[in-house]
């Protein structure tokens, strides 16, 4: 196995085994504390531009299959892990994680100390960083790590959004069908690096599922006649994305019901007059715990995201504050008083982590069938 180089903007600089493919990459180095899920936190877009470090000790034994990606592709910039398992062993794995990751050209390193590099990130907050798996010198992957511009005020979004409008064709069969409920909602999805799971979760309900192009304006996806907009996750930074805040800040005046995930949730706060901050180290994970504030309950999320919505700066005659991190007590959800409009910070879909939040998919639907109803 060849040698891999893995430095970080500090100087920090750590050998390791290469795997994956034989490239150079340069990315925003984040740690993720799931357990379990390899294939689905690589396939999630919002991961565009980040190398993911995973604090599991032991990647790679279920290999890849055909149904557990959150997207077509990896979406990882590099895979950083302590141990990379040498055999493949499930009934529905297709091939190796090593293999499958050099066919889209991303590289990963085996043999770090992944704990003492998580508490260096926890500690000093997240690091840009360079990976080689051809050779490259640790000196001339500082200048790249260095020279990086990051993700701090870049447009991501347009590197995963999808390129034309489409309809959601379901699952059949899929373990995720609910009762179908309301066989005619239809729900327009803007797709800034949506998830698979979410539509799966939106079509669940039954409802037709229309996914457009982050560009799309508001007019045209208004001119669909939505019952209700959904806004997915994504990458990057929301500051480096003013027209898609003035597109929400007229679907919010649409009165048509609306639901944020993630990065969708924070571009409902900056249209609500409300900044978003970069966190030292992010949330990426599936086990981080959040409070329902109005009732009191506890839910154990997944979450992936490096900036946070500034609560104190939204109008409380305006929005109720919903959800709120028990880790460091950043903002988690938001619900406007006198319009349809509720966002989480976290993932409800999960895909991977704990099911605990998937009935705010409910919430979003009782909005939904408020407005047929009352149409």
């Amino acid at each position: 196995m060849n040698q891999a180089t893995l430095v970080l903007e500090d100087g920090t600089t750590l050998q390791g085994q290469a795997f994956g493919a034989q490239t150079d990459a340069v990315f925003e180095l984040v740690f993720n504390t799931s357990m379990t899920g390899y294939q689905e936190i690589m396939t999630d877009p919002s991961y565009r531009g980040q190398g993911v470090l995973f604090t599991v000790a032991h990647i790679g034994n279920v290999g890849i299959n055909l149904e557990d990606d959150e997207s077509g592709a990896p979406q990882i910039s590099a895979a950083v892990i302590r141990s990379l398992s040498p055999v493949t062993s499930n009934w529905r794995a297709a091939l190796a994680l090593s293999d499958w990751l050099a066919l889209f050209g991303v590289p990963g390193i085996s043999g770090i100390d992944t704990r003492w590099l998580t508490r260096k990130l926890r500690d000093g907050g997240t690091q840009k960083a360079a990976l080689s798996t051809k050779g490259t010198s640790a000196a001339e992957l500082l200048a790249l790590a260095r020279q990086w511009p990051g993700l701090d005020g870049r447009d991501m979004v347009q590197e995963v959004s999808c390129p034309a409008q489409y309809v959601w064709p379901g699952d059949a069969g899929s373990q995720w069908v609910q009762p179908a409920g309301d066989q005619k909602a239809s729900i327009v999805a803007y797709d800034f690096g949506i998830k698979e799971n979410i539509l799966r979760h939106l079509a669940s309900y039954g409802a037709q599922v229309t996914v457009v192009p982050a560009g799309t304006p508001a007019r045209d996806a208004l001119a669909l006649h939505p019952d209700g907009i959904f806004l997915s996750n994504g990458p990057g930074d929301p500051a480096g994305l003013p027209g898609l805040v003035e597109t929400v800040k007229a679907l919010i005046a649409s009165g048509v019901p609306l639901f944020g995930i993630c990065l969708g949730h924070q571009l409902i706060g900056r249209a609500l007059g409300a900044d978003t901050y970069r966190l030292k180290f992010g949330h990426h994970g599936g086990n981080h715990p959040v409070q329902h504030l109005p009732g009191g309950e506890v839910l154990i999320t997944a979450q992936n995201h490096n900036y946070c919505v500034q609560p104190g700066q939204l109008d409380p005659a305006e929005v109720e504050i919903t959800y709120q991190s028990l880790n460091d007590g950043s903002l988690e959800g938001l619900r406007m008083n006198h319009r349809p409009v509720l966002s989480v910070q976290f993932h409800p879909e999960a895909a991977p982590g704990p099911h605990d939040a998937h009935d705010i998919f409910g919430d979003f639907f009782a909005l939904v069938g408020e407005r047929r109803t009352h149409a």
